[in-house]
């Protein structure tokens, strides 16, 4: 069940990501849900790195929008060079 519960807040996270940043992105369900999921992996990786987060605690909803729109950027910025 917490696997589906990660699944729907990922979808979520990437639709507020999606919708925070301007411009066209791919993708449907399926690659906002993988950037929602992504991007609090990104945001606990850098909580972590910080000393914001302990080991094991899990991130916040506002810092895991912001880590999917982080990655958004990059990707962007990644798919306008090739």
């Amino acid at each position: 069940m917490s696997f589906l519960w990660m699944l729907l807040i990922g979808l979520l996270v990437g639709a507020i990501a999606k919708f925070i940043t301007p411009g066209r992105d791919p993708g449907g369900c399926l690659v906002t849900m993988i950037l929602g999921v992504v991007g609090a992996m990104v945001a606990g990786f850098l909580g972590r790195s910080a000393n914001w987060y302990a080991e094991g605690e899990p991130v916040g909803f506002l810092a895991s929008v912001v880590g999917a729109v982080l990655v958004l950027l990059v990707f962007r910025l990644i798919n306008r060079r090739s």
